[in-house]
């Protein structure tokens, strides 16, 4: 599924919204802090190669149990 030149700040809401969790869960997923969450949602800094393969890995685990859809259309 990778999200190359994803809209990161966009994505992060949208995971977010769709699983009804909080930043620091999602952080907490991730296993990073609850502020590196929340600048990547805010534009303030963008996942590092290694968070964007745990991001993608999240995704696809969330898509594949049917909790999330990340579809083209619907990525904003």
């Amino acid at each position: 599924m990778r999200f190359i030149q994803a809209d990161y700040p966009s994505l992060i809401k949208k995971v977010r919204r769709q699983l009804s969790i909080s930043q620091e869960d999602l952080a907490r997923e991730l296993g990073v802090s609850y502020a590196t969450v929340n600048r990547w949602e805010n534009a303030q800094a963008k996942p590092s190669k290694l968070a964007r393969a745990q991001l993608d890995a999240f995704c696809e685990k969330m898509q594949a149990a049917g909790l999330l859809d990340l579809s083209k259309g619907d990525r904003g």
